[in-house]
């Protein structure tokens, strides 16, 4: 490639093309290409309609694109200037340039194909919508499964039309305005581009007889109960797809899906985490002390729970596959129990009198026995 010189405005008054692009000299290829594209975009007719300042500025961008991007034109540019590049056509455009930027105005202004080529007509059939709805559980049902009703309102395909929205013996004709093509293409500077036919959408035909039942739109809005069944183990917030439960289609698109999300009310007695739950039994000083067998409420029935004896108050014990079952799968979660040992709020004259001779006696088999620094260190590495 020829040596990149300072470029000098010629007599016809443009600017140097780099400078046009917002681009230093040593832009590669795809710098060039990214500064044009947010030019494009920004000055594009479409988003500046009646605007002739815009227009001017997106042509000029894009004749300096044509140049730049051309890997020969760019070093006869470099050399020469705008004399260089003369004789490239009007303008210094070349629309081959542009196969490779399809991509630069399809996702903001729906086009097929810009600098040229045919369009693609659009697919009349298109997908239903997917609907939700919400269904408040018990805990549990949550937790063992049900069967529920959920009335939902959704379009379904007119029974009358089978959702071509033409009336009965008729059937959508020819658009004229783009005859059948679903685009329409509009002259813009130096390139003609296609756009989506504003008449019948992009579909290529129109009703001209609409169906009086469902007025043309091939749906109408319908109520139904659904029967919905949900699995064991579900937990609140849960989403529940029901596939094709959702919005019919149109023109004979497949229907969407129907999500059910479940809010699961809360337990007086029981906490859920997981699989697993928790919940707190209280016991009284004695049988913490002393050890006994308690009856535990769970959601099967109650459950005999041995309580160790000399038992703490927050002590936990866990009673194994009483908890949820596993969502899918097998196998349940399990139930842990907290003990809380309940301390007496009034004695009588009797149980005060017991409690201090418990007291002396504790004192007396419990004595603390005073011991050196040394002696703690030894029993720590015996």
């Amino acid at each position: 490639m020829f040596e990149r010189q300072k470029i000098i405005p010629t007599s016809n008054g443009k600017r140097d093309y780099y400078e046009v692009l917002g681009v230093e000299r040593t832009a590669t290829d795809q710098e060039i290409k990214s500064a044009y594209r947010k030019l494009a975009l920004q000055y594009h007719p479409d988003r500046n309609p009646n605007n002739p300042d815009a227009e001017e500025k997106f042509k000029e961008c894009s004749e300096a694109y044509a140049v730049l991007a051309d890997g020969e034109k760019r070093a006869l540019y470099d050399r020469f200037g705008h004399a260089g590049v003369g004789s490239a056509g009007p303008s210094g455009f070349d629309a081959s340039n542009f196969q490779d930027l399809g991509d630069i105005f399809g996702d903001l202004f729906g086009f097929g194909d810009i600098f040229g080529g045919g369009g693609r007509r659009r697919n009349r059939a298109q997908r239903g919508a997917d609907l939700r709805e919400d269904l408040t559980l018990e805990f549990e049902e949550a937790v063992f499964g049900t069967e529920s009703k959920v009335t939902v309102r959704r379009n379904e395909t007119c029974e009358d039309c089978r959702g071509t929205g033409a009336a009965k013996g008729k059937a959508p004709v020819t658009c004229r305005s783009c005859n059948g093509q679903g685009q329409v293409r509009y002259q813009q500077g130096f390139f003609s581009i296609a756009r989506t036919c504003p008449t019948c959408q992009g579909t290529g035909t129109v009703i001209t007889d609409p169906c009086p039942k469902c007025k043309g739109q091939g749906r109408i809005l319908k109520q139904r109960t659904i029967d919905a069944k949900v699995p064991a183990g579900v937990e609140n917030g849960t989403r529940i797809r029901f596939s094709g439960l959702g919005e019919s289609g149109t023109f004979g698109g497949p229907a969407g899906d129907l999500y059910i999300v479940l809010h699961v009310k809360e337990h007086p007695f029981f906490e859920r985490d997981g699989n697993d739950l928790h919940c707190v039994v209280p016991v009284s000083f004695a049988q913490a002390a002393m050890g006994t067998e308690i009856r535990v409420p769970t959601l099967e029935g109650e459950h005999t729970l041995k309580i160790p004896e000399g038992t703490q108050s927050g002590a936990t014990l866990r009673i194994k596959n009483k908890g949820v079952p596993v969502l899918n799968g097998h196998g349940k979660g399990d139930l842990f129990v907290e003990i809380h040992v309940q301390t007496p709020e009034k004695l009588t004259k009797r149980q005060r009198e017991l409690l201090q001779e418990l007291e002396s006696t504790l004192a007396v088999d419990n004595k603390p026995h005073r011991r050196t620094l040394l002696g703690k260190v030894k029993d720590m590495f015996a």
